[in-house]
This record gives structure tokens, C-alpha cells and sequence, in this order.
């Protein structure tokens, strides 16, 4: 048995799209949690000439992707459209014109076909993400649980007394801190996107001190807040000799192959790295002590993480140390970030509920995950 949903008589297939933001995915996944296919085109090469995503390039770019990558999904999974039990999509948060792309296709496909359409939750799809990859070890995870997402887009930290009810605990008010690694890298001259390169730089120093701060937030104190961390990046740059090696970095980048770790200590003094350490030190520390305080509050035996975030080893050593109060769970790397597999994997309790979407629905960018809204929205009292 897996967290997925109660086991049937027969496995069905659900094929999954998602266009959120910047990866054209679509994915064919079994009721019983085994994927059949994940097939994923990202824009990165594009969106790292500017820096970050571009929304009007995203929107074009899965519209060129989304026929060959649903078709790719299918034919690796062997299956034809009859053998589909349901077609599941994306409908939101994300960037409008990325989500009509995906939403608008599975519409047709589903009115062509006669097949159920499932809408699901970005949200929610990456919480099956973690559910999925527990499901192929064999592994349970013990509800109720807190779920945590981490990614460029979000940071929400929810109470889950099942896999398919959240409420919502606390969210950033501001920079995601995915975000925030994106914008300090560039400040520094690392590039788009930076989380991977930060994380693998930040063993390369000494955590310091000084620069970086956890933030105090009034009100509710499980809420985030990443915005600091930038300009703390900016200010420190602004007062020290860094103009050099930032030149050189932009350089490396350049250069036409993707650059190594050895190719950035090259050009990264060790004051540099000393940053980035304390960086990544101070955004996990932020991020440890909102779990913790939540832990404290509510009676969660696990805790559930994941968002591309999830794959910062930091982050990852700090919430599986032997310590830590409870388990936590984490996706493997290819689950992490963006994919259909785990917005097929969110669709299999509707499925089962036959929690069907009409086709005049239309995606939210701006939809909640919570069923039940936070203590702190009915009493500012700061706990959960």
C-alpha cells in the first residue's frame, strides 16, 4: 500500500501535463504509482540570456513543445489514448499564458478522446512528487505531516493531516527562496539559475557572520521573507573589490559549455566563497526554524519536501540529520523540479473520487492550495 490512494482491482492511466512556468512536461503515471513515462523540455538555455524567465517566451515556447512531448510521453509509455483512464493538467498557480497553453491542449485532447479532464494544483502535484518516489521504495509516510515547497516560485509551508487536505501555515511575503538564489547568483555573476550553483560552492567556504540575517517577521512567525537576502548581496558587493571576478565569471558563461565547479573556484576568492557559505547557511537556517516552530505547534509525524529547492544538498543534510524530530521525505532530484509525473500523481485521488473538471474551466495563476485558511488570517497570534 502507498500514500497514493487505497489499492484497486485494476490499474488505470492518467497522462499529466504541466506548464506552469518554464518545462513543457507531460507524463503517463498508474494508479498504483508507477511511472510509465516523464518526459520534460526545459527553456533554460533560453531564459539564462536574461537572467530568468521571461513569461511571453515561456508561453511560446510551450506552445511549440506541448504536441512532440505529450506525444513522446505516450508512445514511451506503449499506450494509445483508449488506454487512459483520465487526462490531468495543471491549472494554476503559475504564469498565465505558460498554464492556458497546457490547460487549452488537454482540453481538446480530452473533448476529442471523451476522457475525463482532471484539474490539479502545482501545489499539490509536488507534494505527490515525494509520495510517488515513497511509493516506489516501498515506504509510508506517517500523516498527519507538514509539507513543505521550495522552489523559484514558492515557499508554503503547510499542515497536511492527509495527502490530499493542506492549511496553510505560512508562506514568503515576498521572494520565494528559490528566488532569492537566482538573484544572489546573478548579483554575483554566477548566472541563471543559481540554487545548483551556490549549493555546490557553499562547501567551498566558511559561513561568517554579519551579511546575511533571519529575518524577524511580525504577525505570523511562520511566515518567510527572502528579499533581505539580496540586497545584503548587493550592498556587500557594492564595498568590496569583486568587479574582477564578477567580469570573469560573465566570461565563463559565455564560453559555450556549461562551467564546473573547478572553472568557478578559478575565479572565486575566498572571501566570495565565505559569502556564498553564509548565504546558504543563513536561507537553511530560516528555513529550519519555521519547520521547527511548526513541529511545535501541531502534531505533523513527517515532514513531506519538496520544489526544486529540494534537491540543495544543504538543505537536505540540515532536515535528515539524525536529530531532526521527524522523518522527512524528499523527492529524488528528477522529481524535485518541475514534471507531469507528479501532476498525473495528484489526479489519481480525484480519479478516484471522479473529481472531474469541465471543460469551461479555466486556470488561476494565482490558486491556493489551503482547504482551510491559517490561524494567523483568524487570530494574528503567530502559531499554528
Amino acid at each position: 500500500m502507498t500514500n497514493l490512494q487505497p489499492k484497486s482491482k485494476e490499474s488505470q492511466n492518467i497522462l499529466g501535463i504541466e506548464t506552469s512556468c518554464d518545462e513543457t512536461a507531460a507524463a503517463v503515471v498508474n494508479t498504483e504509482g508507477l511511472i510509465l513515462s516523464s518526459i520534460v523540455s526545459s527553456q533554460l538555455e533560453l531564459h539564462q540570456r536574461y537572467g530568468g524567465v521571461v513569461p511571453e517566451l515561456a508561453s511560446r515556447e510551450h506552445m511549440r513543445g506541448i504536441v512532440p512531448v505529450v506525444r513522446e510521453a505516450m508512445d514511451k509509455a506503449g499506450l494509445a489514448y483508449q488506454d487512459l483512464a483520465a487526462v490531468a493538467v495543471t491549472a494554476g498557480p503559475g504564469l498565465m499564458g505558460a498554464l492556458l497553453v497546457g490547460v487549452t491542449y488537454a482540453k481538446g485532447l480530452a473533448f476529442s478522446t471523451g476522457l475525463p479532464l482532471i484539474a490539479v494544483n502545482h501545489l499539490a502535484g509536488h507534494v505527490h512528487a515525494v509520495l510517488l518516489d515513497t511509493a516506489e521504495q516501498h515506504r509510508e509516510i506517517e500523516f498527519p505531516a507538514l509539507a513543505f515547497i521550495v522552489s523559484g516560485g514558492h515557499t508554503h509551508l503547510f499542515y497536511a493531516p492527509d495527502a490530499s487536505t493542506f492549511k496553510l501555515l505560512g508562506k514568503t511575503r515576498d521572494d520565494a527562496v528559490g528566488e532569492a538564489y537566482d538573484k544572489v547568483s546573478v548579483t554575483l555573476g554566477f548566472g541563471y539559475p543559481g540554487g545548483p550553483t551556490l549549493d555546490a560552492l557553499s562547501s567551498h567556504g566558511s559561513a561568517k557572520p554579519g551579511v546575511f540575517s533571519v529575518p524577524s517577521m511580525k504577525g505570523n512567525a511562520l511566515d518567510f521573507s527572502f528579499s533581505g537576502f539580496k540586497t545584503a548581496a548587493l550592498r556587500w558587493a557594492a564595498v568590496n573589490p569583486v568587479a574582477d571576478e564578477i567580469a570573469a565569471r560573465r566570461e565563463i558563461l559565455t564560453g559555450g559549455t556549461p562551467p564546473t565547479v573547478e572553472d568557478w573556484l578559478r575565479v572565486t576568492p575566498m572571501a566570495t566563497r565565505n559569502l556564498i557559505a553564509s548565504f546558504q547557511q543563513t536561507a537553511i537556517d530560516h528555513l529550519e526554524a519555521n519547520v521547527l516552530r511548526a513541529l511545535t505547534h501541531t502534531d505533523a509525524r513527517s515532514l513531506i519536501v519538496s520544489g526544486g529547492v529540494a534537491s540543495n544538498r544543504g538543505l537536505r543534510a540540515r532536515f535528515q540529520r539524525a536529530s531532526f524530530p521527524v522523518p522527512s521525505y524528499f523527492p529524488k532530484p528528477v522529481l524535485s523540479t518541475d514534471n507531469a509525473a507528479m501532476i498525473a500523481a495528484a489526479a489519481i485521488p480525484k480519479l478516484a473520487a471522479r473529481d472531474f473538471a469541465p471543460l469551461s474551466f479555466t486556470p488561476d495563476p494565482s490558486l491556493r492550495l489551503d482547504t482551510e485558511k491559517p490561524d494567523s488570517e483568524k487570530r494574528a497570534s503567530g502559531a499554528a
